[in-house]
C-alpha cells in the first residue's frame, strides 16, 4: 500500500469509464430498438446460450425523499400507491419477455436496485418475487440481492426480505458524520445502521455490503477518518467506496449542494489514501476499482482464483451471462447486444401499453467491439491478458492488431503499473488500483474522441 502515494493518486485523478460494459452505455444508439432486442432474445433461445442461466436486474425508481448527491434514475414521491401501478407494468414487461424466451428460463443472479427498492412494502416485494418466480426458475444457490435504504427498514422488514429469498443485502451508508448527512439530505444515525447490520447477520444473509462516498460537502479528512473507523467496527463483508462527482448541470438534485462546502481535490485524494490504508489495515482485499471484500467473501475468493466477472451491477462471482433488465431505464445484455429501456416512466408505460418491449436504445457489437471487450474485461477482472487466448478466440495477431495500444501501454509499463512480455500483459499489484487507466488504452471510442467529461474519476 505504501506504493500508492498521494502523488501517484493525483497523477491518475482523471475521468474514465467504469467498464461495466464495453462499449460503454454512452455509445448506445436509438437505431437499435425493440425489434432488434426481440431478435436477440429469440436467437438466445436457438443457440447454446439457452441452457445457461440468466441474470436479472429490476429497477425500482421510487424514493420518499431526495439525496442531494444522487445521480440515479429516480422518482421522488410520498405516494406509495404508485408502486402498485409500477408492478402492474413490470408484470406485463415480464410477459413480453416470456413471449420471446419461453417460461422457466433459469436465473442464477437477481438484483433489485433503484431508486429505493424498499420503497415497496413487504407485500409488494412479495408480489414482485412471485411474478418473477412464475416466469423464471430462480435456481438454488443463486445470488439474490437487494439495495436497502436504512431509513426504510427495521428488523421485521429484514426478516421478511430474507423469507422472500434474498441472500445478499447492500446498505447505503455514504457517511456517518451527522453534518455531512445534513448537507446531503440523508440523515440516518450510525446506531440505526449498526443495529440493522447486526440483525442481517443474525438472520443469515450470506453477504452484507455498505456503500460509502468520499468528496461530499462538509467532509474533511478527519471526519471521514472517523467514518472509516466506524466502518471498521461494523465490518461488512463488502465495501463499495465511490468518489462523489459534482455535476449539477446534469443532475438537478446536486444543485442543492453548496459548492463552497465541497472538499478540495487534495482533501479528496487524502480521503482516498486514508480509506485504502484503513481497509488494508482491517484485512480487506482490494477486489478492484472501488470494491473491497473480506478474504473469505466469495468476491475476494473469486479474485484469488481468477473467476471475477463484470456486469452492469459491477464485479460478480457469476459466470459471464446474459442479463435481462426490467423496469424504467434498465440496461441489459443479450448475446452480442446491449439494450436500454425508456428512461421516463411515461414512455416506458406507453411502449408496454402498445405491446412493445420498452427498449429505446442499444447497440449491436461489431467483431472489433467483441475482441476489445474480451481484452478490457480480462484486464478489469483477472488483471492479465494472454495474447494466445485472444488470438485463438478472435483469429487475430495481437501485437499487430493492437500495435498502437501496446505502444501507449509502454508509458504505464515504465511507471510500474503493467508488465508486458511475449506472452501477454500483467497488471502489477500497484497497477490494480489504476486498472481503469490500463483498460482505457484499449477503448477505441475513447481514444478516438477523448471525450471523458461524462465519466467518473477513475480512482
Amino acid at each position: 500500500m505504501s506504493l500508492v502515494t498521494p502523488q501517484r493518486l493525483q497523477r491518475f485523478d482523471i475521468q474514465g469509464p467504469r467498464y461495466t460494459s464495453y462499449p460503454t452505455a454512452d455509445r448506445f444508439v436509438e437505431a437499435f430498438g425493440a425489434d432488434d432486442y426481440a431478435q436477440a432474445l429469440r436467437q438466445r433461445c436457438e443457440g447454446q446460450a439457452s441452457v445457461l442461466p440468466l441474470s436479472l436486474y429490476v429497477h425500482l425508481p421510487f424514493c420518499d425523499s431526495v439525496c442531494y448527491y444522487c445521480a440515479c434514475n429516480k422518482i421522488i414521491t410520498r405516494h406509495h400507491e404508485r408502486a402498485a401501478q409500477y408492478l402492474h407494468y413490470l408484470a406485463r414487461e415480464i410477459d413480453l419477455h416470456v413471449a420471446q424466451l419461453g417460461a422457466g428460463q433459469s436465473v442464477s443472479q437477481l438484483h433489485l436496485g433503484g431508486g429505493t427498492p424498499t420503497f415497496l412494502s413487504d407485500d409488494e416485494l412479495g408480489q414482485l418475487m412471485a411474478m418473477l418466480r412464475r416466469s423464471f426458475n430462480l435456481v438454488a444457490g443463486g445470488e439474490y440481492s437487494i439495495e436497502v435504504d436504512p431509513r426504510t427498514v427495521d428488523a421485521q422488514r429484514l426478516q421478511a426480505t430474507a423469507r422472500l429469498g434474498f441472500n445478499r443485502i447492500s446498505f447505503g451508508v455514504q457517511d456517518f458524520d451527522p453534518e455531512v448527512q445534513k448537507a446531503v439530505h440523508r440523515v440516518q444515525p450510525a446506531e440505526q445502521v449498526f443495529a440493522l447490520v447486526d440483525e442481517a447477520r443474525r438472520i443469515g444473509f450470506e453477504s452484507i455490503n455498505v456503500d460509502l462516498i468520499y468528496g461530499l460537502p462538509r467532509q474533511t479528512r478527519d471526519s471521514f477518518a472517523r467514518t472509516l473507523a466506524q466502518v471498521g467496527q461494523l465490518r461488512p463483508d463488502r465495501i463499495a467506496l465511490y468518489a462523489y462527482a459534482h455535476l449539477p448541470d446534469r443532475f438537478k438534485p446536486q444543485r442543492r449542494i453548496v459548492s463552497a462546502e465541497l472538499p478540495d481535490a487534495a482533501s479528496k485524494l487524502g480521503m482516498l489514501a486514508s480509506a485504502l490504508a484503513a481497509f488494508e489495515g482491517e484485512g480487506y482485499v482490494y477486489v478492484g476499482m472501488d470494491h473491497f471484500a473480506l478474504p473469505e467473501d466469495p468476491l475476494a475468493v473469486a479474485k484469488r482464483q481468477g473467476r471475477l466477472h463484470r456486469n452492469f451491477q459491477g464485479y460478480s462471482t457469476q459466470p459471464d451471462c446474459d442479463l435481462i433488465g426490467l423496469g424504467v431505464s434498465s440496461i441489459g445484455r443479450v448475446g452480442a447486444t446491449y439494450s436500454q429501456n425508456a428512461k421516463t416512466l411515461e414512455e416506458w408505460c406507453d411502449l408496454i401499453d402498445q405491446g412493445h418491449l420498452p427498449v429505446t436504445r442499444g447497440l449491436a457489437l461489431t467483431r472489433d467491439d467483441l475482441a476489445r471487450r474480451a481484452v478490457i474485461m480480462a484486464l478489469m477482472c483477472q488483471g492479465q491478458v494472454l495474447f494466445e487466448s485472444v488470438e485463438l478466440a478472435w483469429m487475430l495477431d495481437f501485437r499487430n492488431y493492437f500495435a498502437a495500444e501496446l505502444e501507449r501501454l509502454a508509458e504505464l509499463q515504465a511507471q510500474g503499473l503493467v508488465a508486458v512480455d511475449d506472452n501477454g500483459i500483467q497488471v502489477t499489484p500497484e497497477g490494480w488500483y489504476f486498472v481503469r487507466a490500463v483498460a482505457m488504452v484499449f477503448d477505441r471510442y475513447l481514444q478516438s474522441d477523448r471525450q471523458r467529461a461524462q465519466f467518473s474519476r477513475i480512482i
